[in-house]
């Protein structure tokens, strides 16, 4: 297993410097932002694409300082109701895939979208229950009419690039976020669809991580990882639940907040995961992703490190003497 980290902490960084920094702090391997969400501030789809010559001074890059790319992602919604944001969207997502063909990075992270209740709609909806029976309607018609179609199309063309790991992160507000939706779009679009398996996101909507593991493992289904916590707050959880809307910010009123590794769960939790990730055959890359209001970058990224550093598998497993 290696120990990478998602770059766009340091997007007020420029490429090497922020290359220079993570490698002298012991990391492994680099998740870059291609566009949409993250931005692409140190990984731009139209300058690279163009270029020969500075896709292989960028590889040369990276390479000289003994670091590897992990996977590129351009998390946006190519489902969105707007059509100009979804194409936005689609496009950053397409040019994505051919850059990671052309760099031969196996992986493209981003989310699955979420469309719409109808047609004309103006802004997403995501479907959180199915009574009154409206919401069922619409739940079925996003998966239908939308989605389904939409991600069967760009698993075929993924495939045609080379790349056969599509890794969704399961996330609250688009229609794959928890490992039953996931394999739902898997069984339609195809096996080159799995999941960038992040714990932050499974915690506060009281998914066991471990057991989330084991399911999509079994599948094959993991094709990265983002290490990033979540603190659950017991007490505003006993009096309001897990939905909760208020900026992350407020982190004293909030239900659940995103920590740094080990902030929100401890080591055990995380020794689990990184068995049941070696167990499942998961043998890549955990991407560390801070989002921690309470930690700056460089305490909160170096901390996380510290967690995970003691407890990876580095070594190939060795056959069983004593069975």
């Amino acid at each position: 297993m290696k120990l990478g980290v998602f770059t766009v902490l340091y997007q007020n960084l420029s490429f090497e410097v922020m290359l220079d920094k993570l490698a002298e702090m012991g990391v492994e391997a680099v998740e870059l932002g291609t566009g949409n969400y993250p931005g692409n501030k140190h990984c731009n789809p139209d300058e690279l694409l163009s270029s020969p010559e500075k896709i292989r001074s960028f590889l040369r890059a990276i390479e000289s300082r003994g670091l590897m790319i992990s996977g590129l992602s351009c998390h946006g919604n190519p489902l969105h109701p707007d059509k100009k944001f979804a194409k936005e969207s689609h496009d950053v997502w397409r040019k994505t895939v051919l850059l990671a063909e052309r760099l031969s990075v196996p992986v493209v992270n981003g989310f699955s979208g979420c469309p719409g209740d109808y047609e004309g709609a103006k802004n997403p909806n995501w479907v959180t229950c199915s009574w009154p029976r409206e919401y069922a309607d619409v739940l079925n018609w996003q998966w239908n009419e939308v989605v389904i179609p939409y991600w069967k199309e760009e698993a075929k063309f993924a495939k045609l690039h080379g790349i056969n790991q599509i890794a969704l992160e399961m996330h609250p507000g688009f229609v794959v976020y928890n490992p039953e939706t996931l394999l739902k779009l898997r069984d339609y679009a195809g096996e080159n669809i799995g999941a960038n398996f992040d714990p932050s996101h499974l915690f506060w909507q009281g998914i066991d991580p471990v057991e989330a593991i084991k399911t999509l493992g079994r599948e094959k289904a993991i094709f990265h990882f983002h290490a990033k916590d979540t603190y659950m707050d017991q007490a505003n959880i006993r009096i309001n639940g897990v939905l909760d809307t208020k900026h992350y910010g407020n982190i004293l009123d909030r239900s659940w907040s995103f920590r740094s590794v080990g902030y929100g769960h401890d080591e055990k939790i995380w020794k689990d995961m990184v068995s049941a990730l070696r167990t499942v055959g998961y043998d890549y890359v955990l991407s560390i992703e801070h989002e921690d209001k309470l930690a700056s970058i460089d305490e909160g990224l170096s901390k996380a490190m510290l967690a995970l550093k003691s407890i990876l598998f580095k070594e190939q497993l060795t056959e069983m003497w004593w069975a």
